[in-house]
């Protein structure tokens, strides 16, 4: 440090450690199958370390369907679908129950984590949660080491956790949480305030601020699942500083290497300088992109569509963007259009684009597994999906377009054929006037544990899951962005990508947002402190759906959190299809004028949002 005393030690208080892997007794046979993703060094593939299918292998629906539950679980029932918070729908119009954890359950599992760690006990070579089953065909692993900032109390970053901006202690008897900081993309289902839970996206990533040591910072770079602890200066409870010196943490992943960044600042300019030169640094986003952006699960067709687009220009409210979630598609099959509710949606973007406004479309990673579905039937002749836990077989999930598979974006040749979909020859009905929504991209597995997917499942390279999962989302993002540029070879037009998942990286490819809020007043005060956390972790291009996704705001709190969104990087207005219509017009006149003040206010500043953007890509 420049100030001449240490702004970060590590390892101080002995507790770095590597659990590695290995192989069970008795199963080298096992073991050696899964030798091809031992390395997480392969977990990004070029395009010749690809091994197609045998030739021979059936290419139906029934053999790859997922058997990840017992049939007695669900009493001999007809599963139909699954609800968004993993719960089975069946035939006969019931629901499957939420399971009770059981008390037995609960106290051995106690006692097997008090007990000396001994790598060969039953239950470590598997777990299971909500039904799930996740083999560990290496034994139990992990990395961890502590992380302390001497002369500091205040850490921030993180993200994302609706939680203060500031990080709070999670060890010690006046710790403000009980429950470390969990880093895991997840699809979470209505969050809750003020918690350590893990949410959409994850970046590990930790600065500190003091006036002794100035700005200083570590990334630990790390895209499994990961627990932060953080110990206040008087917690002597195993590695706080009794002297009442300085914040320590201890980061433990379940998987990877030990690959730690350290950041020394001194201030806040020059951190950012070095952690660009780790990650990038954000993209400049096209003008149109930084204005207010009109959104709701779903705008019901091309009448609906123009209807509001004729409303706005009738009172002069500003906006930019119009946006269309699930329904405009053919049966939840991406890059399609439902032609009987949008039957010419190139004339549609063009009326729009005519009068100086775009559209956007969603496009999720699962894709439909239905043979008609060139899409899928693509993906499967090329061997583009992601595996079962054997290796062999397309794994199969379930998502909004009911049985589902996901494309492995950690293979070079993946990425690029995803890319090539934007094409304006392959993405029927799109336009230059045309941009993308990435959602669900954690991924969300309605039927997996916790939503997710197995960490168990292989990629194209042979690497688990859970040696990259926090990657998913970036790198989906990444393939989609390079699409949008690609379609336009002869010109330099710039993509628009929105995110819901995100990891360290994120801001070279577009936007993100903080996933399904609610309608409350709480949900408005928590969204500052969520986006400046976004912030911490480099993430600029970031903003809360306005009003709130899930409920009914009233007049104020709508105008409240419009005039609050103005002031945001990305504006953007979106409710659940449950919602009532909360166009601006919708609340009253009055109503209407004041929400009608805020966005003008953000359009009067555009130069000076587009002039910062500027100036943070280069």
């Amino acid at each position: 440090s420049s100030y001449g005393n240490p702004i970060v030690t590590v390892g101080e208080r002995g507790l770095a450690h590597f659990e590695i892997r290995r192989a069970k007794e008795g199963d080298e046979a096992g073991a050696a199958a899964g030798d091809d993703g031992a390395n997480s060094d392969a977990v990004l593939m070029d395009d010749d370390d690809y091994i197609p299918p045998d030739e021979d292998e059936e290419d139906g629906e029934e053999e790859n369907k997922a058997a990840e539950e017992p049939d007695d679980k669900h009493g001999g029932k007809e599963i139909v679908g699954y609800w968004e918070d993993g719960l089975a729908i069946y035939a006969d119009g019931t629901r499957e129950e939420r399971p009770i954890e059981d008390e037995a359950e609960v106290e051995h599992r106690k006692l097997l984590e008090e007990q000396s760690s001994d790598l060969d006990r039953e239950g470590l070579w598997e777990e299971s949660f909500g039904g799930h089953t996740d083999s560990k065909p290496y034994g139990p692993m992990s990395v961890g080491m502590d992380i302390k900032f001497p002369g500091s109390s205040h850490l921030f970053g993180l993200p994302e956790h609706a939680s203060s901006t500031v990080l709070q202690t999670t060890h010690g008897t006046d710790s403000k949480y009980h429950d470390p900081y969990r880093l895991y993309n997840l699809d979470v289902f209505e969050y809750e305030l003020d918690e350590t839970m893990a949410l959409y996206g994850e970046i590990p990533v930790i600065i500190s601020q003091s006036l002794s040591g100035g700005t200083a910072g570590i990334f630990w770079f790390n895209p499994t699942e990961t627990f932060v602890d953080v110990y206040g200066p008087n917690d002597d409870g195993g590695i706080g500083d009794t002297a009442g010196h300085g914040t320590t943490t201890h980061f433990m992943s379940e998987s990877g290497v030990m690959d730690l960044f350290l950041l020394p600042g001194p201030d806040p300019h020059s951190l950012y300088e070095q952690y660009g030169r780790l990650t990038g640094r954000v993209s400049l986003p096209p003008m149109f992109s930084l204005g207010y952006h009109q959104c709701r699960w779903n705008y019901r067709d091309e009448p609906d569509v123009y209807a509001v687009h004729e409303k706005f220009e009738e009172l002069d409210y500003p906006y930019d963007v119009l946006w269309l979630d699930i329904e405009h598609t053919d049966g939840k099959r991406y890059f399609t259009w439902d032609h009987n509710t949008f039957p010419n949606p190139v004339d549609m973007q063009k009326k729009l684009d005519s009068q100086g406004r775009r559209m956007v479309t969603i496009i999720d990673p699962h894709i439909k597994r239905d043979n008609n579905y060139y899409i899928h039937k693509e993906a499967t002749a090329k061997g583009l999906y992601i595996k079962d836990k054997s290796g062999t077989k397309d794994f199969d999930g379930w998502c909004w377009p009911g049985s589902s598979s996901y494309l492995d974006f950690t293979a070079d040749k993946v990425r690029s054929w995803w890319a090539d979909q934007f094409a304006y020859d392959c993405y029927k009905g799109s336009t230059p006037a045309l941009f993308t929504w990435n959602d669900m991209n954690e991924p969300s597995v309605f039927n997996g544990p916790e939503v997710s997917m197995q960490k168990d499942l292989r990629n194209l390279a042979g690497v688990e899951h859970r040696e990259w999962h926090n990657l998913y989302g970036l790198l989906f993002q990444r393939a989609t962005a390079s699409g949008l540029i690609r379609r336009n070879p002869d010109k330099n037009t710039r993509p628009f990508v929105l995110s819901r998942s995100f990891f360290a990286g994120s801001q070279r490819y577009g936007a993100i947002w903080t996933g399904d809020n609610a309608a409350e007043w709480s949900h408005l005060e928590a969204a500052a402190p969520m986006l400046l956390s976004l912030n911490v972790g480099a993430l600029s291009f970031v903003g809360a759906d306005v009003g709130g996704f899930f409920g009914d705001p009233d007049a104020e709190l709508m105008t409240r959190w419009m005039q609050a969104g103005a002031y945001t990087p990305f504006f953007r207005g979106h409710a659940h299809h449950d919602s009532k219509r909360r166009e601006p017009w919708m609340f009253g006149d009055e109503t209407m004028i004041r929400l009608r003040k805020a966005a003008m206010a953000r359009y009067a500043l555009l130069p000076f949002w587009y002039t910062i953007f500027r100036e943070a890509s280069v």
